[in-house]
């Protein structure tokens, strides 16, 4: 029997999301991407980390991809864009250059969350299931 989802369980899946964004690239420096670019590891601790990364990302895009497709994932990143321009347009959100990709990293990782729980809410939302392989 599987159990309920909450938004608890959404929680979860954003943070595994924000967690891959931060670790394959931020601003701050401490990167995958400062990793490679500025050598900072060895070969094959950077090789190490490439593949956990890599294993993440497949997961997280192809569950985003088959749960709400590229019409739905485009939506939601038009969602979230015009959120984001609506609060710097009142002032309620100052950007500048660091802060507005530490904005477009939580977007991209709120849309991965998404992705890897929309079947379960549209679940809850309708009563209908996602299949995609149904045995006869």
């Amino acid at each position: 029997m599987a159990s309920r989802f909450q938004f608890s369980s959404f929680f979860i899946r954003f943070l595994f999301a924000l967690v891959l964004m931060f670790l394959t690239f931020n601003p701050s420096g401490y990167s995958f991407f400062h990793g490679v670019t500025q050598q900072l590891f060895a070969l094959p601790i950077l090789v190490l980390f490439g593949v956990i990364l890599t294993i993440g990302w497949v997961i997280f895009l192809r569950a985003t991809l088959r749960s709400l497709g590229a019409i739905g994932i485009c939506l939601v990143i038009a969602l979230f864009a015009c959120m984001a321009w609506v609060a710097i347009y009142y002032e309620l959100l100052t950007v500048g250059t660091t802060m507005f990709t530490y904005l477009v990293l939580v977007i991209v990782a709120t849309v991965l969350g998404i992705g890897m729980s929309w079947s379960h809410i549209r679940r809850r939302m309708s009563g209908q299931a996602d299949m995609d392989d149904v045995d006869q």
